[in-house]
């Protein structure tokens, strides 16, 4: 080596990472024209480990603390230099810091529909969304099969390959999962936990701990929740004849002026009519059933149109719905 080599080339004393930004989760210490010295000071902070790497080979790894560098802190490093146990000079290696920091809010969403069997409903097709953290839990996975010798590395840089190994996990987990689709719904605390459990290896591939996944929503095709919809309408009304008695009690009840004498005679008369809407709901004194001619349960019906004790367009669906059956 050339003098001006020698004078040109710089000495590095300390290193250290001060500017952790966040979203950063690998930095590359600059490392052109200089050298560590034998005994320069590491500097580690609780959010950062550091690692050293050499000729493309993952050598030392060090967490937080102050560490003086010599031939006893660098065993790895040492053997594959061949250094001696009295080495003192300078050496060139480079220096990846990562940060540990938990990553949060990031989020995850399935980009198509995913189509599932499920045991209630049959095939359907649906869609999720929510969010989730991770952290660096293995320096070495995450340099080897992600972060590499990039200068820095980000939250973005990543976000392509993760949310890649979410979504193929999620996919999988709701294609053969047995679970009701309501019930997926109705406890999303669980499911939450349960997804979480299956994209965790997925992470953990790229040397990532998945600290926390939520299920914020679940979808289904807008023409599929409308049916849902009605179905659920339909099933909470129950038998005509109980719901119009309801009705006409209740709305004869809320008539009068509110005094207590009046709002008895309401509901006297009210009770009286569901009676009588009962009896005429019935075919000679039996209840009505799902066998009954849906032509006579519209004319029924139309009576009780007539008289005012149902709706027009309470009419109108259940004639609809009894059209159906036809």
């Amino acid at each position: 080596m050339g003098i001006f080599d020698f004078i040109s080339k710089q000495f590095i004393d300390v290193i250290d990472w001060t500017e952790d930004s966040p979203g950063v989760l690998a930095f590359r210490y600059p490392m052109r024209d200089r050298e560590i010295q034998s005994g320069a000071k590491l500097v580690v902070t609780e959010t950062q480990s550091a690692m050293f790497v050499n000729e493309g080979k993952v050598a030392d790894v060090f967490a937080a603390g102050t560490h003086t560098l010599t031939t006893n802190t660098l065993p790895i490093l040492t053997n594959l230099q061949n250094w001696d146990k009295a080495f003192q000079s300078p050496f060139k290696s480079d220096v990846f810091f990562f940060s540990h920091r938990e990553q949060t809010d990031q989020k995850w969403g399935t980009t198509q529909p995913i189509t599932v069997r499920d045991p209630e409903l049959g095939a359907l097709r649906i869609r999720a969304h929510g969010v989730y953290s991770y952290k660096i839990s293995d320096e070495r996975a995450f340099w080897t099969k992600l972060s590499g010798t990039q200068e820095i590395y980000t939250v973005d840089s990543a976000a392509g390959q993760i949310r890649a190994a979410v979504l193929t996990a999620v996919s999988s987990f709701l294609a053969s999962s047995k679970v009701p689709f309501i019930d997926m719904a109705a406890s999303q605390t669980e499911f939450s936990e349960s997804l979480k459990q299956s994209v965790a290896p997925g992470l953990a591939n790229y040397g990532l701990e998945l600290c926390s996944f939520f299920v914020q929503s679940l979808s289904l095709p807008e023409e599929l929740e409308k049916h849902l919809d009605r179905a659920a309408s339909m099933k909470a009304v129950g038998d005509l004849r109980n719901y119009t008695q309801f009705q006409a009690a209740d709305s004869l009840t809320q008539s009068g002026d509110g005094s207590s004498a009046q709002a008895g005679v309401g509901l006297g008369a009210g009770l009286a009519m569901g009676q009588m809407m009962a009896q005429s709901l019935a075919s000679q004194g039996a209840p009505a059933t799902k066998e009954e001619d849906p032509l006579l349960m519209i004319e029924r019906l139309g009576d009780l149109l007539k008289k005012g004790l149902i709706t027009q367009d309470e009419f109108d669906k259940k004639k609809a719905a009894l059209l159906g059956k036809i």
